[in-house]
C-alpha cells in the first residue's frame, strides 16, 4: 500500500475514534505498529491532517512514556478556539491552508456552505493575483485574520 493511502487509513482510524470522544490519548510507537508504518509516518499524518486550521489541537509528550493528545475543537462554543486558530496562522497563508481554515469553519457550521465558498473565491490565487506571490500570500493571511476576528467577536456576542 503506498504512504497516501496509508495516511489515508490512519487519519480515518483517528478520525472514527475521534467521532466517538472528542479527545484522545495515541502512543506513536503503538499506533506505527498497528499500521506497520515507522514512527515518523504517523507524525506525518498528525502534522498535515490534525492540526490547529483543520480544527484539532495536538499536545505532545515525547519519551518513553511519550503520547500525543488530539482533541477536537468545538469552535461554535469556544471563541478561543477561533483565537488559537488566528495565533497559529503564518504571515504569508496559502490557498490551500485558507481551505483548510474555512473548510473547518463551515465543517463547525459557523459559516455556511455558501458563505465558505464565496470566502474562497475572495482568498483564491485568481482574486489576489498581484504579481508576487509573496504579497500575495500576506493579503491572504491578512483576509483570514480579519475573517477569524469577527468570528471570534460574533461567537462571544452570542
Amino acid at each position: 500500500m503506498n504512504d497516501s493511502n496509508m495516511s489515508d487509513n490512519i487519519e480515518t482510524y483517528l478520525k472514527q475514534i475521534l467521532q466517538q470522544a472528542h479527545e484522545i490519548e495515541i502512543r506513536r510507537v503503538e499506533l506505527a505498529q498497528r499500521f506497520n508504518v515507522v514512527p515518523s509516518q504517523i507524525n506525518y499524518v498528525i502534522k498535515t491532517r490534525f492540526n490547529t486550521e483543520n480544527g484539532y489541537l495536538v499536545e505532545s509528550k515525547r519519551g518513553g512514556g511519550g503520547y500525543i493528545r488530539i482533541v477536537k475543537m468545538a469552535l461554535r462554543n469556544e471563541p478561543r478556539l477561533i483565537e488559537e486558530i488566528k495565533q497559529q496562522l503564518p504571515k504569508i497563508v496559502s490557498f490551500r491552508t485558507a481551505t483548510s481554515v474555512v473548510s473547518s469553519l463551515c465543517r463547525e457550521q459557523i459559516l455556511t456552505v455558501h458563505e465558505s465558498e464565496l470566502i474562497l473565491t475572495l482568498l483564491s490565487k485568481e482574486t489576489l493575483s498581484v504579481g508576487d506571490v509573496t504579497v500575495q500570500g500576506h493579503l491572504r493571511a491578512r483576509l483570514l485574520q480579519q475573517l477569524l476576528s469577527r468570528l471570534r467577536f460574533e461567537s462571544e456576542r452570542n
